[in-house]
């Protein structure tokens, strides 16, 4: 194991102050939920200066290894000169946006079409959210029927139709076997959970026995095909192949949410990696390389009403060449030979590392993910749905050891909600320092995390 270097002291004093001062005229201070004291960052969060490559630098001087990488669109890390010179160039040489067409939409689309394997059409949006918004619309259209089934601990954005049983409590969720969707947020309209079903997620079985019931409702099966917001929860061997079974036989469509595992986990997102193709894919992060960007993509049939006009999808900033420039210069990127080999390589390095030092350390864990995104669980057995993760969700013990981490220069979410992201930014050296960090942040919070010794 490499010695952790000699650090300067780490400061917050400086970040203190600019976060105390942001809540003077930004509510909270932040502009998203996972930014603040709730969602872990107490007393309050580092305040960035920049960020270059796999590294970011606050406002205290303090320099960090990202492994937060905003969440996951950042898999090129900060900075990129590609995107940035993409970037520069679509808004110098073409302008900004038109509310017309223009010829760089379709160059960026069809990108998409050759390394999905559900892409046969596509329309371009700004987030994660507004593409899942597009596709559940759909898939009541297409199909005639009302409700979608969605999973618990999945998140696919915080609007009103799609915000619910993320993370539910459990006092509220009722029973494992026939959960009760839960709103997210008040706000949210009671009456919305009769267009839902809510499941326990890797329970096939489930799934069945509801369609055999009330499949004649079912538009559509909306899921992650890794599930990546209640850390990171793979699917059980056979899980995807039984969703695109079960659908099929009962004409609902299968709706892969690949915002976070789309271009992540390979160039054609999880359903290339398990083999199992979809319906309609929503697409985002990655795919923008850190550029506000996501995608609509799906069977040509299924599109079709999208296409001329008779399902409406629409934006004012919609493809903007910022967006579209991003989006084809990230996969251009991705596309390169040996990316996603070396992204796994860089991966395995540190999630190794990672339960080698608590195994030295006695301290039982659960390292879990697929390839570049993963987290890991204060957990004797290994967790494959919502109701084993809830126990173990936001920890006091993970927060310890996230904040010795912080003053080891290694930056990560407090929240084990959260992930670990790898970018291609990242070096061997890159993980072999922060796997230093590690081991002595482990040292330093025994008294927390417990273990021999």
């Amino acid at each position: 194991m490499r010695r952790l270097a000699s650090r300067p002291a780490y400061r917050t004093d400086r970040s203190a102050a600019a976060y105390a001062a942001a809540q003077r005229v930004v509510a909270g201070g932040i502009n998203s939920g996972a930014r603040g004291p709730r969602a872990g960052w107490v007393p309050g969060p580092p305040v960035v200066h920049h960020g270059r490559g796999p590294r970011i630098w606050d406002v205290d001087g303090n320099e960090y290894v990202d492994y937060l990488l905003a969440l996951g669109p950042l898999i090129h890390g900060h900075a990129h000169p590609a995107l940035i010179g993409a970037v520069e160039a679509a808004m110098s040489e073409i302008g900004t946006m038109f509310a017309l067409p223009y010829e760089l939409e379709a160059a960026a689309a069809e990108r998409i079409v050759a390394a999905v394997p559900s892409a046969e059409l596509v329309r371009f949006g700004n987030s994660g959210t507004e593409v899942v918004l597009h596709a559940v619309r759909l898939a009541r259209a297409v199909t005639g029927r009302p409700r979608i089934l969605r999973f618990e601990g999945h998140y696919h954005g915080w609007a009103d139709q799609v915000e619910w049983s993320h993370p539910p409590p459990l006092e509220a969720a009722g029973p494992r076997s026939e959960p009760r969707p839960v709103p997210g947020s008040p706000g949210i309209p009671a009456a919305l959970a009769e267009t839902l079903f809510v499941l326990p997620w890797n329970d096939p079985e489930a799934v069945d026995r509801l369609f055999a019931r009330r499949g004649g409702e079912i538009a559509a099966v909306l899921t992650e095909p890794v599930m990546g917001n209640t850390g990171v929860i793979p699917p059980q061997p056979g899980y995807l192949e039984a969703l695109r079974d079960i659908t099929r036989r009962h004409d609902a469509l299968l709706i892969f949410d690949e915002v976070i595992t789309g271009f992540r986990v390979a160039y054609g997102g999880a359903q290339t990696l398990y083999g199992v193709t979809p319906d309609l894919t929503t697409l985002a992060k990655a795919l923008g390389g850190g550029y506000p960007v996501a995608a609509l993509a799906g069977r040509r049939d299924l599109m079709e009403p999208i296409a001329e006009g008779e399902v409406l999808h629409a934006g004012t900033y919609n493809a903007n060449t910022i967006a579209v420039a991003a989006a084809k210069a990230s996969t251009e990127l991705l596309a390169r030979p040996g990316t996603y080999e070396a992204l796994f390589a860089l991966a395995e390095r540190l999630t190794s590392g990672i339960g080698g030092i608590f195994e030295r350390a006695g301290i039982p864990v659960q390292v879990q993910g697929v390839g570049p995104m993963f987290q890991f669980w204060f957990a004797e057995q290994p967790i494959v749905d919502y109701r084993g993760a809830a126990a173990h969700l936001n920890s006091p013990r993970f927060a310890a050891l996230a904040r010795a981490l912080h003053a080891r220069g290694v930056l990560v979410h407090p929240s084990n909600i959260e992930l670990w992201f790898v970018s291609t930014a990242h070096t061997a050296a890159d993980i072999d320092e922060t796997l230093a960090a590690f081991d002595d942040a482990v040292a330093a919070s025994r008294a927390e995390l417990g273990g021999r010794g």
